[in-house]
């Protein structure tokens, strides 16, 4: 399983309130961003610019987390995590791991991390876990910016104006119409019923 976690970029975290009003989120950095610290310990750093802080105001409520790692390119299976976590400050976290590397890409440093004591862990299935092909990240969908926002619709067309003056209503013809001969269709020759043939490799 560490081998496994050291090869992730990317895992949902589930959490809930005080209430027991449920999130889940999407975490992702580079290969190995979920650390193994011990036995029973993960670690993953919180970056700069998560402004929504559902997650971390939830966990500052309730301690109890569920992890779920899956490998959608490689080996395709997932990971279970069940467990309890906490947050530290970034300074405070290498005080006691002086061992946690520093991510080289400017703007994803860590300003907190959150440490999760393991409970229990499983592994997923991989029956329906689809294969996907990894590609560069981007923005929104070109041609289409603002994928959820609604778009403005378009300005009302006005109805073409309808003419008060009565249409007088065609003549109908009382004569009746005959219908045009069908010819009959020629019968078509029945062809003797054929043996089967199996390929040859069956």
């Amino acid at each position: 399983m560490r081998d496994f976690i050291a090869r992730q970029e990317m895992m949902f975290l589930a959490t809930s309130d005080a209430h027991g009003e449920c999130d889940n989120s999407f975490r992702a950095g580079p290969p190995g961003f979920v650390h193994t610290l011990e036995a029973n310990r993960l670690a993953w750093p919180e970056y700069r610019g998560n402004g929504v802080l559902a997650s971390l105001g939830n966990i500052a409520e309730n301690p109890h987390v569920g992890l779920l790692f899956v490998d959608f390119f490689d080996d395709g299976v997932g990971l279970h995590v069940n467990g309890t976590a906490m947050l530290v400050d970034d300074k405070d976290m290498r005080a006691a791991y002086d061992d946690l590397p520093v991510d080289p890409v400017y703007g994803r440093r860590a300003e907190h991390w959150v440490l999760a004591r393991v409970q229990e862990a499983y592994i997923h299935c991989s029956k329906f876990i689809p294969r996907l092909a990894k590609q560069a990240p981007g923005g929104d969908r070109p041609g289409r910016p603002g994928f959820f926002v609604a778009q403005p619709s378009s300005a009302p067309v006005s109805p073409a104006p309808v003419s008060a003056a009565p249409v007088s209503p065609a003549p109908v013809s009382a004569a009746p119409v005959s219908p045009a001969p069908v010819a009959p269709m020629p019968p078509r020759p029945r062809r003797p019923p054929q043996p089967v043939r199996w390929p040859a490799h069956w």
